[in-house]
């Protein structure tokens, strides 16, 4: 019979071994798109073939912006947060087979740096409770691969935007997270070593060449990606557009600062723990570390949208029976205000007839029921907005009550 320790040690290592297997070419280089949202995507632009222009306001990994130029599209993406516009820039730009030997070459240089231990380690991320993510050998290769990379190619150059999306794959292979549910959750999260060996530079290597698989998928279309607040998009972007596809953040206290901080902190783009509540704090939907207290002074502007719905709901949640009702109704409404001040953007922007489509899904705080769609509808609606509907697509988890809505409008 197999030990209990034993099957447990194969199952790590099964996990382990087909953690980022799963993607197909740049849509999987940090395994951050799901396959139903990429399919809903590819969808949407297919079925409109005549579409000059796509628009998306809340850029994520890039999807949107993927699809639409692999299908020979003009399109603009743009998102407040500058390590999303970096990933967005590297997924959607044009790469030779010289790029691509370039840093296949880089890849061995840096490897060989770490063997030969020629590279000064980069200091540790400043990331709470780092040893949570990597015990320490693992850190310690880390922070010289990441050293090596710098040196083995050019900053900002496509080589080394290559080796640092691989860079990232390894970091999250090589970590003590898991991500198979919403909140991340760790393992083995007592600084000891994994229960079972592993070549460091391997897993990189394996990156690298995962990542150069993608290369030659050069799209044909264009994608411009702006750095810019979805609340004020017309400072940033100009023109008519004739299709909107994307998915904003949810009404669910979700930080996607939070989840993208390995990253952020390994890659440059955060430097403490300030940095990252004040990004947060400027996102929509945002409430982690000083995002919370500062929502506690937080009061509606004079020109937020003015619903039944959403004041009944705001009702419900402030007077439920938890301590932080109050607070959670404060997030709810600066949510639908950011969202509204977002939608009031968009008719400048919009050509005649053009088609808007949010991604979305619904809530509960306290057992209130937020229906996200049905005041993306009003929203809409009261805009001027027409043909409007909430289109389900499928079941977010085992709560009847949460779903995803394709939320759907014509402009006039």
């Amino acid at each position: 019979m197999t030990s209990p320790l034993l099957r447990e040690q194969l199952r790590r290592r099964a996990e382990y071994t087909h953690k980022f297997n799963t993607g197909v070419g740049r849509y999987g280089w940090l395994r951050l798109t799901p396959a139903y949202s990429l399919k809903i995507v590819e969808e949407l632009i297919a079925n409109h073939p005549d579409a000059r222009r796509i628009l998306d306001p809340f850029c994520g990994t890039g999807t949107t912006a993927l699809c639409a130029a692999y299908q020979g599209h003009e399109s603009v993406t743009a998102d407040i947060n500058p390590f999303l516009i970096w990933l967005t820039k590297t997924k959607t730009a044009q790469y030779s087979q010289t790029i691509a030997e370039a840093a296949q070459s880089a890849c061995r240089q840096a490897l060989d740096m770490i063997a030969r231990r020629t590279v000064k380690p980069v200091s540790t991320p400043p990331i709470f409770n780092i040893e949570r993510w990597w015990n320490l050998e693992t850190l310690g290769f880390l922070r010289l691969l990441r050293a090596a990379i710098d040196n083995a190619a050019e900053p900002d150059t496509p080589v080394h935007d290559l080796l640092l999306v691989a860079f990232c794959r390894t970091l999250i292979e090589l970590s003590q997270a898991a991500f198979n549910h919403q909140s991340m959750s760790f393992g083995n999260d007592d600084g000891s070593t994994l229960p079972f060996p592993v070549d460091r530079g391997a897993v990189f290597a394996a990156s690298v060449q995962f990542v150069l698989g993608g290369v030659p998928e050069n799209p044909s279309g264009a994608a411009s990606v702006v750095l810019a607040d979805a609340r004020t998009l017309k400072d940033k972007i100009s023109g008519s557009f004739d299709l909107v596809i994307t998915s904003p953040p949810y009404v669910n206290r979700m930080s996607y600062i939070r989840e993208l901080r390995p990253y952020m902190y390994w890659l440059g783009f955060l430097q403490n723990g300030r940095d990252a509540g004040e990004l947060d704090w400027k996102a929509i939907g945002g409430t982690w570390g000083i995002a919370t207290s500062r929502l506690t002074d937080w009061k509606r502007p004079e020109g937020h949208f003015r619903s039944t719905r959403l004041t009944n709901v705001l009702q419900a949640i402030a007077h439920a029976e938890n301590k932080h009702g109050s607070l959670l109704a404060k997030y709810v409404a600066k949510y639908f205000d950011d969202m509204w001040t977002h939608f009031c953007e968009l008719p400048a922007l919009l050509a005649p007839g053009a088609e808007v489509h949010y991604i979305v899904g619904n809530s509960t705080f306290y057992g209130t029921l937020v229906a996200t769609e049905q005041l993306y509808a009003e929203m809409l609606s009261a805009l001027g907005f027409s043909r409007v509907e909430c289109r389900p697509l499928r079941k977010r988890n085992s709560n009847k009550a949460l779903v995803e809505f394709d939320v759907v409008a014509r402009w006039k």
